[in-house]
């Protein structure tokens, strides 16, 4: 009986680590097609897949949350250029739920960076007496983020949006131009590693 228990112990743990395995190059996979993806549907389908991943992923799960705020993220990007007329703070707000998800487990530069582009969107989708915060709250985002990845090109996507919108358009296309630079040369063997952004020196444009 204990053979037969150990057994079936060995083929539950052999089964539930090729799980595991399937669940990360699904991931690996989805966060690849974040950079590719052009339309809302695309967007909103890797939401749902990135959505799911938060409760199946067992390591790095902060990552899930992070990829499924970025993809809502990038999705009302798109509807911000396509429509004026559509209300767009729910999907602000669902991106900035998923990102304060990832921040509780990972606070890191990158999580720091969707914030404040998420903050971003939101004064764009709604400018309102709360504007000033959320300015501030940016401001933070970009000094935690500066103080470890200076050159990273999302954050300079950021900043290009923050002088833009106090009237700096000169800093902002060399902020931009950083960016594009910085993308060129971003090379990682980590499939996880944020690699988007690329698509919103397009809507910069």
């Amino acid at each position: 009986m204990k053979k037969i228990l150990l057994i079936l112990g060995f083929f539950m743990a052999a089964s539930w680590a090729d799980a595991q395995v399937y669940i990360e190059k699904d991931f690996q996979q989805s966060v690849l097609q974040v950079n590719t993806s052009k339309t809302r549907s695309d967007y909103d389908n890797l939401f749902q897949k990135f959505s799911k991943f938060t409760s199946t992923k067992t390591s790095e799960r902060w990552q899930a949350y992070y990829y499924a705020a970025v993809s809502m993220y990038l999705k009302t990007e798109v509807q911000l250029d396509q429509t004026t007329h559509e209300d767009l703070s729910a999907s602000n707000a669902l991106a900035t739920k998923f990102a304060n998800g990832a921040t509780s487990q990972q606070d890191n530069a990158e999580v720091n960076i969707l914030l404040g582009l998420i903050y971003f969107q939101k004064i764009q989708i709604n400018p309102s007496s709360n504007t000033q915060k959320d300015l501030d709250l940016i401001s933070q985002t970009i000094a935690k983020a500066e103080a470890t990845t200076p050159n990273n090109p999302r954050l300079a996507i950021l900043k290009a949006r923050m002088k833009e919108k106090s009237g700096d358009k000169s800093a902002a296309e060399l902020l931009l131009k950083k960016a594009t630079s910085g993308f060129g040369s971003k090379n990682s063997s980590d499939n996880t590693a944020p690699m988007w952004g690329r698509q919103l020196i397009q809507s910069n444009k």
